[in-house]
């Protein structure tokens, strides 16, 4: 599963895209999609309703159960996300996970890059980092931290600033570690599969990154994307998205359809780990974030991904003569994921037999 070798670095870290608001400057080349074969880009696609689930239906014994586990079965084998519901998270605190996202963005440049990423590293304050002179940027300043395991958190990168962040990350990591085991072992229960097959991801030394993101009102939607098509690294993704401001869009039978935006929902997507680990009977969604020439927009993502050296191959259950298996086995895919992504490429398509 070995990459080729990465190109040089052209430059280590772009400029925060809201200091270039700010700056009024013109937008610079490489934020600028010249590639035609994703789609026209535009924030005004149909909004599709995607599917939505009951997790509290998940977990009952009583009949209702059975219907809601057939439903989670056929969101994940055709759009590979879909709406989380009665999941135990009060809506004014959903409000309070955006309050924070929104102050911490709206503090002045100096304060916020006391959190910043270095070079080698993803954690921190700031967008992408630049690897080939081609690469198209994304137009989006990000705050990435990892809040599992507790004690690899670095906490100099962890905002004091608004007061209640850090307690409010570690009050929303706690809840969606209870989801967590909620919603892989039913995804393994839709499958006639032991409970433990995609819970054993998240066994000790499993990671969980959140990542805070602001899209800066954006001068030529036309032509830049907040996120450039892709799917995620992760086995699974909690997505908590602005409450007014849609972007996000999701391709299905190769159109780009909106997601709507449900307030009281949490998006819930599956990544790469959890296509092989099904053999592709559920999906790794592509998406992509569109931009707003008027509003700004934020949201919240968290990705749970297996210890680097845990090896993630197919179900044996779900491996026949009928269905032979369809990816090879790999570990440590989130290294071979960013050289993909940064490049636009799917990774994904590197492990298929």
């Amino acid at each position: 599963m070995a990459a080729s070798s990465p190109p040089p670095r052209v430059e280590s870290l772009s400029k925060p895209v809201q200091q270039l608001v700010i700056n009024g400057e013109q937008v610079p080349e490489n934020y600028i999609h010249r590639n035609t074969d994703d789609g026209p880009i535009s924030a005004s696609f149909p909004v599709t309703e995607i599917p939505i689930i009951d997790l509290g239906l998940l977990t009952s014994s009583s009949p209702t159960g059975e219907p809601e586990l057939e439903k989670l079965r056929s969101a994940l084998s055709s759009w590979g996300c879909f709406q989380a519901i009665n999941h135990g998270m009060a809506s004014s605190f959903l409000d309070k996970v955006r309050e924070v996202t929104k102050e911490f963005f709206a503090l002045p440049m100096e304060e916020k890059q006391k959190y910043s990423r270095t070079h080698e590293d993803i954690e921190g304050y700031g967008n992408d980092t630049v690897v080939t002179e081609h690469q198209t940027l994304d137009w989006t300043d990000r705050l990435y931290l990892l809040v599992r395991p507790e004690d690899q958190r670095k906490l100099k990168l962890w905002p004091e600033n608004p007061e209640t962040f850090r307690d409010t990350l570690n009050e929303y990591t706690e809840k969606l570690g209870q989801l967590t085991e909620i919603v892989l072992k039913a995804m393994a229960k839709s499958l006639s599969l032991e409970d433990s097959c995609f819970l054993d991801h998240c066994r000790e030394g499993a990671l969980m990154h959140t990542r805070f993101n602001f899209y800066p009102v954006c001068p030529r939607p036309d032509v830049i994307l907040g996120l450039k098509p892709h799917a995620d690294g992760s086995t699974i993704t909690f997505l908590l998205q602005d409450k007014e401001v849609e972007g996000l869009q999701v391709l299905k039978d190769d159109q780009w359809v909106g997601v709507p935006i449900i307030p009281q929902a949490l998006l819930i997507n599956l990544g790469d780990l959890s296509e092989i680990t099904s053999n592709g009977i559920f999906k790794s969604p592509v998406h992509r974030v569109a931009t707003n020439l008027e509003r700004e927009r934020i949201s919240v993502a968290t990705f749970l991904l297996p210890h680097p050296d845990m090896e993630i191959e197919p179900a044996n259950g779900l491996v026949n003569e009928q269905r032979p298996r369809l990816y090879k086995k790999v570990k440590n895919y989130i290294s071979l994921y960013f050289h993909n992504y940064q490049q636009g490429k799917r990774p994904i398509d590197t492990l298929k037999i």
